[in-house]
């Protein structure tokens, strides 16, 4: 159930980005297929940053520690972008357009997700 709600955020989230930032569409034909499409990136999203990122960190760790941190926003911004190239190659109605759609796509996408779970209580395990 954790995983279908953060789908759901995610998706929330992006749509939230392509409202604010030029650059990232969603260009279905109505407001269903452009609901499925952004529950279909949220999840490609998901699965790009669970298995990509971390490899990424350990292979990067020197990069992140020389900025900072800071390298992270770069990152961030090549996974919304693979993640957009990926939904192209699935026929899915999804577009960003650039680097920098793509930069400021991840940072509103990173905000959102983050101040919808705050909103969202967190299921606890028992005992």
């Amino acid at each position: 159930m954790g995983f279908l709600v953060r789908v759901v955020v995610t998706a929330v989230a992006l749509w939230t980005a392509t409202l604010l930032v030029g650059g990232l569409d969603v260009t279905g034909a109505d407001t269903t297929e452009n609901i499925l499409t952004l529950l279909a990136v949220a999840l490609i999203f998901g699965i790009v940053n669970a298995v990509l990122k971390p490899i990424i960190k350990v292979v990067g760790c020197v990069f992140y520690i020389l900025t900072l941190g800071l390298i992270a926003l770069v990152v961030n911004a090549l996974l919304f972008m693979f993640t957009g190239w990926l939904a192209r190659q699935l026929d899915l109605a999804f577009v960003v357009d650039g680097f920098w759609a793509a930069f400021w796509g991840a940072i509103v996408v990173g905000v959102v997700s983050w101040l919808i779970s705050l909103v969202i209580p967190e299921r606890r395990a028992a005992g």
